[in-house]
C-alpha cells in the first residue's frame, strides 16, 4: 500500500482489513518512542501525534504503540530530525524547515515565502513530483517522512510598533522560522529561530522584539498578545505549513508491512484533521485576541513588494549554490505558477467578492 494513500474507498476499508485478528496476532509486539516539537499546552500540534498513535494502536490491536513525548522530555525541540537520524528516538513529529542549516531544501516540505497554500501544496506533493523529492532527502538522513499536518495560512507575526516601511524593519530581533528568516536578513532585521516553548519568556526579557509563529489559536496559547499589541497579516512567508512524522528508516524498514499501512492511514487522516481543526479554532480565537485588544494590522504593499524581491533573490542565490535545491526549486516554482492562475480565475475571484459582500 502506498504510504501516502488519498483516502477513499480502499482506505475507509482498511481498519477492517487491518485489524482483522489472523493478521494481528500473525505480527510481534513493537514499541516506538516519539517526540514533539511542540509542547503539550499547543493540543493542535502535540495532539496530532497523539492522534497517529492512538490511530496506529487501534490498527494492529495494540501491537504497534507509540509512545509520545512533548518537546525537551528527550531532546530539545529543534533537534527531533537528529534525534531520529540517529536512532535515539524512533521517530518525531516536526516541520522540516527548522532543518535548512543542514540542507536548505527541506525548506520546501514545510514552507517557503510567498509559496504554495495548504491545498496547493497537497497537490505538489501527490501529484506534482513533491513526493518523491522528499523521499530522497530524508532518506538521505536515514529518515522516512510521512506528511502529518498542516496548519493551513499563518499570521504575519506580533510586534511591539507597527511596521509599515523598510525603515521599521531595521535591526528588530524577529523570531522567525525557514527560508523567511534569510528574507527579513536581506530587508533589514535580525532574524533569530527559538523554539515554541521558549518564544514568550524571549519576548518577555526583550531578546527577540517580534515573532511569528502559527495563527490565533495557538498564538493565544503562548500569550504573546500579553506582550505584543499589533498582530499582523498576511503571512506571506508560510501560506501553509506541511508537518511530517519522520520515523528512522532502519526502524521503519524492520516493522511489518501490516505497521506500515497502519503508520500510512493514521498519517494520512491525521494530515487532513489538523488542516481542518485550525480552520475551525483560529476565527473563534481571533475573535477573543481582538476583544483583549490586540489590534490587527496588514503589511504594507510597500513592505510585501521588498519581501518578494528579496524572496527572489534568494531562492536565485540558493538554486545557483545547491544543486538538489535547484533541482526542488526547478519543479515547485512551474507548478506553483500553474496553480496560481488557476486559483486566481476560479477562487480569488469568488474570493473578493464574497468576503466583501458578507461583510457588509
Amino acid at each position: 500500500m502506498n504510504r501516502r494513500l488519498v483516502l477513499g474507498t480502499a482506505a475507509l476499508a482498511a481498519p477492517a482489513a487491518l485489524s482483522a485478528p489472523a493478521l494481528a496476532q500473525a505480527n510481534p509486539e513493537i514499541r516506538w518512542r516519539c517526540q514533539s516539537s511542540f509542547p503539550r499546552n499547543l493540543d493542535v500540534l502535540f495532539g496530532t501525534p497523539e492522534r497517529i498513535a492512538n490511530r496506529v494502536a487501534a490498527l494492529t490491536e495494540n501491537k504497534f504503540r507509540i509512545q509520545v513525548f512533548p518537546a525537551g522530555e528527550i531532546v530539545p525541540g529543534l533537534q527531533v530530525l537528529d534525534a531520529v537520524q540517529a536512532g535515539t528516538i524512533d521517530c518525531g513529529h516536526t516541520a522540516s524547515y527548522w532543518y535548512i542549516g543542514k540542507e536548505p531544501g527541506f525548506a520546501f516540505f514545510t514552507a517557503i515565502p510567498f509559496g504554495l497554500n495548504t491545498r496547493q501544496m497537497t497537490a505538489w506533493l501527490r501529484h506534482g513530483g513533491g513526493n518523491a523529492f522528499a523521499d530522497a532527502l530524508f532518506s538521505d538522513y536515514n529518515i522516512v517522512g510521512i506528511p502529518a499536518g498542516d496548519t493551513g495560512a499563518q499570521m504575519g507575526g506580533w510586534f511591539s510598533k507597527e511596521i509599515r516601511t523598510q525603515a521599521d524593519v531595521q535591526g528588530l530581533k524577529f523570531r522567525i522560522s525557514g527560508l523567511a528568516g534569510q528574507v527579513f536578513q536581506r530587508m533589514g532585521a535580525n532574524p533569530t529561530l527559538v523554539a515554541p516553548a521558549d518564544i514568550y519568556p524571549a519576548l518577555e526579557r526583550g531578546t527577540i522584539d517580534a515573532t511569528e509563529f502559527v495563527g490565533p489559536h495557538d498564538d493565544e496559547r503562548l500569550g504573546f498578545f500579553r506582550v505584543a499589541r499589533f498582530y499582523y497579516a498576511p503571512g506571506f512567508f508560510e501560506p501553509s505549513a506541511r508537518l511530517y512524522f519522520m520515523s528512522n528508516k532502519r526502524a521503519h524498514d524492520a516493522l511489518p508491512q501490516l505497521y506500515k499501512d497502519a503508520l500510512a492511514i493514521a498519517c494520512a487522516e491525521a494530515d487532513s484533521e489538523m488542516v481542518s481543526r485550525y480552520d475551525h479554532l483560529n476565527p473563534i480565537a481571533l475573535r477573543r485576541l481582538v476583544a483583549q485588544g490586540t489590534q490587527l494590522r496588514f503589511y504594507s504593499r510597500e513592505i510585501l513588494q521588498l519581501a518578494w524581491r528579496s524572496n527572489e533573490a534568494l531562492m536565485a542565490d540558493l538554486a545557483g549554490q545547491n544543486p538538489r535545491f535547484k533541482t526542488i526549486w526547478d519543479s515547485y516554482r512551474p507548478y506553483r505558477s500553474e496553480l496560481f492562475q488557476w486559483f486566481r480565475v476560479a477562487e480569488n475571484s469568488y474570493d473578493n467578492f464574497a468576503f466583501s459582500a458578507a461583510a457588509g
